[in-house]
């Protein structure tokens, strides 16, 4: 596999990860139970998943107000020029 192959990869499963984490998240906080913690959803953004978590905090009106989540679509931007001129 190429290096592009590998990055995308990467990039596929690490969004996959973040969107199933504001899911999962989001469902444990309906139900009153144990919680993924804040550091491990804006870690999963912060390593290439900020897509995954944008759609999830859309999709499942997850953490949309918190004033740290609002940061994602920056980081999010961040990502795309990092890809496009790496």
């Amino acid at each position: 596999m190429t290096d592009l192959n590998w990055t995308a990869c990467y990039l596929i499963l690490v969004n996959i990860a973040a969107f199933a984490a504001f899911g999962i998240d989001k469902r444990k906080a309906v139900r009153h139970k144990y919680r993924i913690p804040e550091a491990t959803l804006l870690g999963l953004a912060l390593i290439g998943g900020a897509a995954g978590a944008l759609a999830g905090m859309h999709l499942f009106h997850h953490k949309t107000r918190k004033p740290l989540f609002r940061a994602i679509p920056v980081l999010l931007a961040a990502q795309i020029v990092l890809l496009l001129f790496f």
